[in-house]
């Protein structure tokens, strides 16, 4: 069984309903939750196993990505992990009994939360709802306003013009609010260069981003010493 129906374009503006991948062996369970979330306006896709589920995350990216902690062939850890690396995606881990143990590992590859399997249609669409195109055409950290189709930002209501370098690396950071990114993170998606690239451009980037924002305190971008930057939101625990 295979729910395809909910490919909207991806890069065009025709893509308007948020997507989600399923990577989940378990027909009946992927069956049922597909069907409740397209009568919520949620496209869905999904793939059997590990290995699926990589070729359609590049393929179609998704908004959201839901994966079972006994995804086959590619495991759910490696999954999460090479998810995240490819792409600023949410990641959520479905668990049952007996799945702590990838839970704990999941999460520290990058998965946004774990949620119960089977599962639950009101506990998956604020994760859907929160991704969804509509939704990320503004972001906000605290005092920091990021319009994405206008290329614009402000603080306090207020224009600040970046290059767009800059903006590109606030909106990283922005879509990854919270969570600590390497600096060959940083690298790879918002220079799209390779392992091996000096990082130090980034460090003089960070700083003049830092500057034009108004975060003298560091505060806002905070360093993770030795592995690279978080963004943090008001009230986030660090």
């Amino acid at each position: 069984m295979t729910h395809q129906q909910a490919a909207p374009t991806v890069n065009g503006d025709t893509r308007t309903r948020p997507v989600l991948l399923i990577a989940d062996p378990d027909e009946e369970i992927v069956e049922d939750l597909a069907d409740a979330l397209e009568r919520e306006g949620v496209a869905v896709t999904n793939a059997p196993d590990g290995a699926q589920g990589l070729l359609q995350a590049g393929a179609l990216q998704p908004d959201v990505v839901l994966a079972a902690a006994t995804l086959p062939v590619i495991g759910a850890v490696d999954f999460v992990r090479a998810v995240r690396l490819a792409r600023a995606v949410p990641v959520l881990l479905g668990v049952g009994e007996g799945n702590a143990d990838q839970a704990v590992q999941a999460l520290a590859a990058g998965a946004a939360a774990c949620v119960a399997r089977p599962y639950r249609v009101p506990e998956l669409l604020p994760f859907i709802h929160a991704a969804s195109p509509e939704q990320r055409d503004v972001l906000a950290a605290g005092s920091v306003e990021l319009d994405v189709r206008a290329y614009q930002v402000r603080v306090d209501g207020r224009v600040v013009h970046l290059p767009l370098r800059e903006f590109e690396l606030l909106l990283y950071l922005m879509r990854n609010a919270d969570r600590t990114v390497t600096r060959e993170q940083i690298m790879r998606h918002v220079w799209h260069a390779g392992a091996g690239t000096s990082t130090n451009t980034i460090a003089v980037h960070v700083k003049r981003l830092r500057a034009r924002l108004g975060d003298e305190d560091d505060q806002l971008i905070q360093t993770v010493r030795g592995v690279g930057y978080r963004l943090v939101t008001p009230g986030s625990t660090p």
